[in-house]
C-alpha cells in the first residue's frame, strides 16, 4: 500500500458523507481565502505553494503548484517563494540560538522571548565566521528582488513565520514588510492563507485516516 499514491486524493470525494455542514463550511472558508483580495489569486497561490514546503504536505504542494501554474506562476516564481520558505526556516532556528544559550548558563528570565534577543543574536560567537557570513548571505540573497519582487517575499516571510510560529520571525520580517510598504490588510491575507493551508494539509490527510481505518476492518 502506498502512503502517498496519486488516486488517494480520490477519497476526499467521500468527506461530505461524514460530516457534511463540517465539511462544507471548510469548502466555504477555503474558496474565500483563496479569492482575489488585497492579494491576487496568483499571488495567494505562490503563498500556498511557500506555506505547503513548510507544512510538508505532499498533497497541498501537488494541488497548490497546480493552481499557481494556472494562476499565471513561473516555475521560477515558486523556486523563489520556496527558498524564502526555506530561509524562514533556517532563520528561525538560527534566531532560537538565544533560548539555547540561556537556557544552557541558567539565565531564566520571566519571559522566554524578549525583543532584545534579536540585537544579542549578533552578538553571539558559537559559531564560525564561515558559518555566519554564509547563513546571513543565504538570508539576505533569498530575500531579495528577483522574479519575486522584495514585497511579496516579505508577505511570504511573515506566513511562514507564522505557520513556524517563530515569533523573532513574525517580528522582524513585519517590520520589514511594512518597510517594504505591504498593508496590514496584504499581511493578514497572507497569515489567512497560511491557518488554511495548516488546516488543509490535515484535512487531506484525511485520505490516509479513511484508507488506514478501511484497512483495519479487513485485517
Amino acid at each position: 500500500m502506498e502512503f502517498y499514491a496519486k488516486d488517494n486524493i480520490q477519497m476526499m470525494k467521500r468527506f461530505p458523507d461524514f460530516a457534511p455542514d463540517i465539511y462544507q463550511s471548510y469548502i466555504a472558508f477555503s474558496k474565500a481565502v483563496l479569492s482575489d483580495g488585497h492579494l491576487s489569486k496568483k499571488e495567494k497561490e505562490i503563498i500556498a505553494v511557500a506555506v505547503s514546503h513548510a507544512t510538508e504536505c505532499p498533497y497541498c504542494i501537488d494541488f497548490h503548484t497546480r493552481k499557481a501554474k494556472k494562476a499565471g506562476a513561473s516555475l521560477e516564481e515558486l523556486f523563489e517563494a520556496v527558498m524564502v520558505t526555506a530561509a524562514i526556516e533556517a532563520g528561525g532556528a538560527y534566531a532560537h540560538r538565544t533560548q539555547m544559550h540561556r537556557a544552557y548558563d541558567g539565565k531564566f528570565a520571566e519571559s522566554l522571548y524578549s525583543r532584545n534577543d534579536l540585537e544579542n543574536l549578533n552578538a553571539l560567537t558559537d559559531l564560525s565566521s564561515e558559518i555566519q557570513q554564509t547563513a546571513r548571505s543565504f538570508f539576505g540573497k533569498a530575500m531579495g528582488a528577483g522574479k519575486l519582487d522584495a514585497k511579496l517575499k516579505q508577505i511570504i516571510a511573515v506566513a511562514i513565520a507564522h505557520t513556524s510560529e517563530c515569533p523573532y520571525c513574525i517580528a522582524s520580517h513585519t517590520e520589514d514588510a511594512k518597510n517594504e510598504g505591504c498593508s496590514k490588510e496584504e499581511l493578514a491575507e497572507a497569515v489567512i492563507v497560511a491557518a488554511l493551508l495548516r488546516s488543509g494539509g490535515a484535512v487531506t490527510h484525511g485520505v490516509n485516516m479513511v484508507q488506514s481505518f478501511e484497512r483495519a476492518e479487513e485485517e
